[in-house]
């Protein structure tokens, strides 16, 4: 297997992990039992799971461009 497809394949990995990790409507509150609060603004770790996915995702779009391009 090439070099590049080892990294896409863990890059694809760690998104899906990290998507997953987001629950919608609830927050990550709510995976633990949380109250029923609902906040507008993403805090702590769900905004770093937030700017992880946008970071993820672009580092997969630039991989794939290079793959195609070599």
């Amino acid at each position: 297997m090439d070099t590049m497809q080892i990294i896409q394949i863990v890059i694809a990995v760690a998104l899906m992990v990290v998507i997953l990790l987001q629950n919608r409507g609830t927050g990550l509150s709510g995976v633990f039992g949380g109250s029923n609060n609902v906040y507008l603004s993403k805090r702590g770790f769900e905004k770093k799971l937030f700017v992880a996915t946008i970071i993820l995702s672009i580092i997969f779009f630039a991989v794939s461009l290079a793959a195609i391009i070599l």
